[in-house]
């Protein structure tokens, strides 16, 4: 993999689980980081590197969103990728799930990272390589329990989220990227068993594929990689 000159990556959700995996991993690659997380008390920048910036920024409020991609410009003077990682689950099911519910997903898991797009594309497409990574879902393929509805269609507006960037950046040198794990072995779950004949995914596997992705050449842009944790037959 291509060695970083000095490339700034902004990674949402950072504090735990995949995002925190994230961190570690591309500052040990010599990556510039940017993490933005609801409360910045929780991180220790030192952990990660020298020059590490720790903002606030919280996917239901918009305003975080411009300010976090300011504050990053301000600090580093560029921006070449974004991994937009912050995520929910709540149990939603057809009959009788809260409208609440479905509106927190919808926040969140899309709204969230739109924001995000919106504020740091400029961004991207000024550094003439731009990296967008969308830490998506395999439930954003494909529905196969009744009670993740919610989940599952915010999941699948991120993943027209993440096409739709392809498109628009690409002319300027913008890739995106959807990665769709299945079961990840993080908070969010731990009280999930894995159902038989299925794993639970190590957040490092996850950070490995979002280097990997970042590296890739313009003229080798990848749309899309699924990160299985059961034998699926129509992937």
């Amino acid at each position: 993999m291509l060695v970083p000159d000095g490339r700034v990556i902004m990674i949402s959700g950072a504090s735990r689980g995949i995002g925190q995996s994230i961190g570690k991993l591309l500052a040990e690659r010599g990556y510039k980081l940017s993490l933005g997380v609801r409360d910045p008390k929780a991180i220790n920048a030192a952990d990660y590197s020298d020059d590490t910036l720790v903002a606030r920024w919280d996917a239901t409020d918009a305003k975080t969103s411009d300010d976090w991609v300011a504050r990053t410009n301000e600090h580093f003077g560029r921006i070449d990728g974004i991994v937009m990682n912050a995520g929910i689950d709540i149990v939603t099911n057809l009959a009788e799930a809260a409208d609440e519910d479905y509106e927190a997903l919808w926040q969140v898991n899309f709204m969230g990272p739109l924001r995000l797009m919106r504020a740091v594309m400029p961004s991207l497409r000024a550094s003439g390589h731009g990296r967008a990574i969308n830490i998506v879902s395999m439930a954003g393929k494909r529905l196969m329990d009744g009670s993740m509805l919610g989940y599952s269609a915010s999941k699948f507006a991120a993943l027209s989220l993440t096409h739709a960037t392809r498109h628009e950046g690409w002319s300027d040198g913008v890739r995106a990227t959807a990665i769709c794990p299945g079961l990840v072995d993080t908070q969010m779950i731990a009280g999930l068993d894995a159902p038989p004949n299925q794993f639970k995914i190590d957040p490092e596997v996850i950070a490995q594929t979002v280097d990997y992705a970042l590296s890739l050449p313009e003229n080798a842009a990848v749309a899309e990689i699924l990160v299985n944790s059961r034998l699926e037959s129509i992937f």
